[in-house]
């Protein structure tokens, strides 16, 4: 049985691992900021889930199948998460930071491309850093599953992929979630600002997440410090944070702000939990279900 969304964001425990999962995607930046950079907001999550799946699903004994631009782009235009111009883009982007390369014959049309070794590797620690906050909500052992069987990573993200790119709760975050997640690095930011909070029990109505130096937090990020006061003056006038009495050392992350980002995150993460079972079937407590031996022998 899988866990809904409801499930995940009513469990008493949920904001405070999320709190940890932050600081988990906070330490993967630091590893390799230029590729965490690019894929920080909700479009660029989607292209970069939806294009790892193509590679993956790739049969050399389907003509044309792979990650393609004609793949990509069908997957993509299909819910206008993006247009085909920001498809080519974000390959070409890909392509000019080694991040993907092309295999075959480079003339030959369509190209396909493959994902380097960092990116590989930093989807794959993507999706452990998911499965273990499952873990933490049910004790479950998925984490330590796809450890044991690490090739079940190229069946369970395909999943996560297409389901994520066919739901429509999760495509389009609420109105105050999009100001973050549609922007520039919009992503980081929410990572930032939820680490935080969780690292203080809330008083009234937030968290006291202290004082935010936008200079050094776009720096770190690798972002215009206008775009990010510009972010932050918008959440002020949206309901999401606030300085009480103008000081500047202590803003405040609304409850009701984090809640709803909560019950949107809680979306992704049963989708995760839906693609997981559907491979491996329920793996609770230590206990396996008969059906994993039905699934390529997982």
């Amino acid at each position: 049985m899988t866990l809904s969304p409801s499930d995940i964001a009513s469990h008493p425990q949920f904001a405070a691992a999320l709190g940890a999962y932050a600081g988990k995607l906070r330490g993967q930046f630091d590893q390799s900021p230029r590729l965490s950079r690019m894929l920080a907001s909700h479009q660029r999550w989607l292209l970069s889930q939806a294009a790892f799946a193509l590679q993956l699903e790739y049969d050399p004994t389907q003509p044309g199948s792979g990650l393609t631009t004609t793949n990509l782009r069908e997957i993509i235009t299909s819910n206008n998460a993006a247009s085909r111009n920001t498809v080519l883009n974000f390959l070409d982007q890909l392509l000019s930071y080694k991040f993907v390369r092309i295999v075959g014959d480079p003339n030959r049309r369509p190209k396909r491309y493959e994902a380097t070794e960092l990116p590989t590797h930093a989807m794959y620690q993507w999706l452990v850093t998911n499965l273990e906050l499952l873990d933490h909500l049910d004790g479950g052992n998925r984490a330590e599953t796809l450890a044991a069987q690490p090739d079940l990573f190229r069946l369970i993200q395909p999943q996560i992929a297409r389901h994520a790119c066919l739901n429509p709760s999760w495509l389009e975050p609420p109105p105050r979630v999009a100001l973050f997640l549609w922007t520039e690095a919009g992503g980081l930011v929410m990572d930032e600002l939820v680490r935080r909070a969780m690292e203080h029990a809330p008083d009234g109505d937030g968290y006291n997440i202290g004082r935010i130096d936008a200079r050094v937090m776009a720096e770190h990020f690798m972002i215009s410090r206008t775009h990010l006061q510009r972010l932050f003056r918008r959440a002020v006038e949206t309901g999401c944070l606030y300085w009480p009495n103008g000081d500047r050392n202590h803003c405040i992350l609304k409850r009701d702000f984090l809640e709803e980002y909560c019950g949107w995150q809680a979306i992704k993460f049963a989708i995760v939990d839906f693609a997981y079972e559907r491979i491996c079937g329920p793996v609770r407590l230590g206990k396996s279900d008969p059906r994993l031996g039905a699934v390529g022998g997982f």
